[in-house]
């Protein structure tokens, strides 16, 4: 059973426009049954994004080692994990946010990740040279890095944002581990269906899908959620087949829209194996 661990506009995270234009109307899902033998227990974490670098990255560090006490054996964050979406298409203000990969703060994790003996993922903006990439990586429990994904849809940044600076990934790729077989989509990746099929010719054991989503009046509308968006989300993950992890940064309106977060856990047929509410900071816990 899951269990939740409470915790005390950004135009380029996934608006209406953005999620409306990747969705078919209409989707409905019928979720049942349970899922009843453990092989890992995750840890979902919703971590609160605020302007300062520095505490998110601190907050990030905290709630890792909380979730490894709690026994976790896998720990995943949202994308832009460290920052949030707070690009603005200026390579002035955008590049100094992306991290080399591996580089500093990966190292940080990943040394981490080896004091704990966890898999460790996250989203982080990744600098290579002058690109930008919007980037998730999973850090392994002897402190290397796993497996690297660079998100291949492009609405974490603006329409005319410049496309020698602002890149997508191309590569869509696994990693096979002891809790089995692992594979990333961020964010819009899980609404493009040639994506969709790529995951379904590889079949992972586990999907994990950071990602920033909020709502274009800032709320965090759980009613809303739930009636539009969350049967949509669990549509998607019964199209790849695969066991699928999710989570969403929160943020405030200060940080130029926020995000409303939420995380959940969908199994391959829809069911859904554990959800942590909008509005809040924590991390939710699943035997999967």
């Amino acid at each position: 059973m899951p269990m939740l661990v409470p915790k005390n506009r950004m135009p380029f995270c996934e608006t209406e426009e953005d999620f409306v234009s990747n969705v078919a109307e209409g989707i409905k899902s019928e979720i049942s049954g349970r899922c009843t033998e453990s092989r890992m227990k995750a840890a979902l974490v919703v971590n609160r994004v605020l302007p300062d670098i520095d505490a998110n990255l601190a907050l990030i560090l905290k709630m890792t080692n909380e979730s490894a006490d709690a026994g976790a054996d896998l720990v995943l964050f949202p994308e832009a994990a460290t920052t949030g979406l707070i690009n603005n298409d200026d390579p002035c203000h955008d590049l100094p946010l992306g991290e080399m990969v591996p580089g500093p703060v990966t190292d940080l994790l990943a040394g981490l990740a080896r004091e704990r003996n966890i898999w460790l993922a996250t989203g982080i903006l990744e600098r290579d040279g002058d690109r930008l990439y919007d980037s998730a990586v999973l850090l392994s429990p002897d402190g290397k890095l796993a497996l690297k994904h660079r998100r291949i849809t492009d609405q974490w940044h603006g329409r005319t944002a410049d496309p020698h600076v602002y890149r997508q990934g191309t590569e869509f790729s696994s990693v096979t581990t002891s809790l089995g077989i692992f594979a990333f989509l961020i964010c819009g990746d899980l609404f493009d269906d040639e994506l969709i099929r790529r995951v379904q010719d590889l079949r992972p054991d586990w999907l994990l899908v950071p990602f920033a989503r909020c709502f274009d009046d800032g709320s965090c509308d759980q009613e809303r959620w739930d009636r539009e968006e969350r049967p949509i989300y669990i549509q998607r993950v019964k199209l790849t087949g695969s066991t699928t992890l999710m989570t969403n940064y929160f943020a405030d309106g200060n940080l130029l829209g926020g995000g409303f977060g939420g995380a959940m856990a969908v199994s391959s047929d829809g069911t859904v194996l554990g959800s942590f509410p909008l509005g809040k900071v924590g991390i939710l816990l699943v035997d999967l």
